[in-house]
């Protein structure tokens, strides 16, 4: 057996102790909402892809933002944040105070291939199952995995569908800590490559397949990168190597661990929350949903992507 060491603290949390406890939540008070207004407003008529943190004067909210970012590097790995009055705001003052929170907390980077930077999470009608169509752009049930390529994923709720599509969050070090202490063969297993389908995002040069173990285990915390679906997708590639028992077994074990309720927190998303998530950190899902009839009250979130370049290293084995 290579590396399996095990880790202890808030990196490693259960979801019904998070679930009890509230300290990884914070609604906006009335000042800070004014402040997140004036803000937005400064910069109104700017392209908002072009504006950085400098551009915001979000001191009102240093000590909230301070406590996100410890929590998202050395904490819990998640933070939500609620009550942005987004049924009461303009949409362009809304994505502006978005954008001031997450480049507070990260610079945005592109979340595909054309270089979007601010994304839009919603059913057009996409098929999760399909090898080229993005999972997001359905109403499926996206099962537990990690976004490839981004190193915190930041989520905001315009509105919510007519029923279902709740999150889950679970901890990738209590996953693997489990894994270790019941079937250290198949974490052994997880730290080595896997093939992931590029599902039509890449440029010119490289392969349409890439490789990234599921775990890789540092001394602080391990780092995951989990997304089974694009594992079973690069088998579409004739001159891949085939899975074997033994890759599919573990695969299969994290999401049957991830989905157990002593592992895994529900977060009911409402209108004005936003969610950040470490993506190296947590596995993340959402259960399926019914969209409203009209177009105008169907679930719709914003999402960005965040790079943190004063956060963990990122281990040499995850660049693909």
């Amino acid at each position: 057996m290579g590396n399996l060491q095990t880790y202890n603290g808030a990196v490693a949390w259960r979801g019904p102790e998070v679930a009890a406890s509230s300290d990884w939540s914070h609604r906006f008070t009335p000042s800070e909402v004014a402040a997140l207004a004036a803000a937005a407003d400064k910069v109104t008529g700017r392209e908002i892809v072009s504006l950085r943190a400098a551009d915001f004067d979000l001191c009102a909210l240093d000590p909230v933002l301070a406590k996100i970012r410890a929590d998202l590097t050395d904490g819990r790995g998640f933070a939500l944040l609620r009550g942005l009055p987004v049924d009461d705001w303009p949409i362009a003052r809304t994505a502006r105070a978005y954008w001031a929170i997450c480049s507070h907390v990260g610079q945005p980077i592109a979340q595909n291939q054309v270089g979007n930077l601010l994304g839009h999470v919603i059913d057009v009608g996409g098929d999760s199952r399909h090898p080229n169509q993005r999972a997001h752009q359905s109403n499926d049930g996206l099962a537990f995995h990690s976004d490839i390529g981004a190193e915190y994923v930041a989520l905001l709720c315009l509105r919510t569908a007519r029923s279902g599509g709740k999150s889950y969050l679970v901890s990738a070090a209590a996953l693997w800590n489990e894994l270790v202490a019941t079937q250290p063969d198949l974490a052994e297993t997880l730290t080595e490559q896997f093939y992931l389908d590029r599902r039509g995002e890449m440029v010119d040069g490289q392969n349409p397949w890439f490789t990234i173990p599921v775990f890789v285990c540092t001394a602080k915390r391990p780092f995951a990168t989990y997304n089974p679906r694009f594992v079973y997708s690069a088998q579409r590639f004739l001159e891949l190597p085939r899975l074997t028992g033994q890759q599919k077994k573990a695969l299969e074990a994290v999401m049957t661990l991830a989905n157990k309720p002593g592992f895994k927190l529900a977060m009911d998303f409402q209108p004005g929350d936003i969610q950040l998530i470490n993506n190296h950190r947590l596995l993340h899902s959402r259960a399926a949903f019914e969209d409203w009839p009209d177009p105008s009250r169907r679930r719709h979130l914003l999402r960005i992507w965040l790079c943190v370049p004063d956060g963990d290293p990122i281990p040499d084995t995850l660049y693909n």
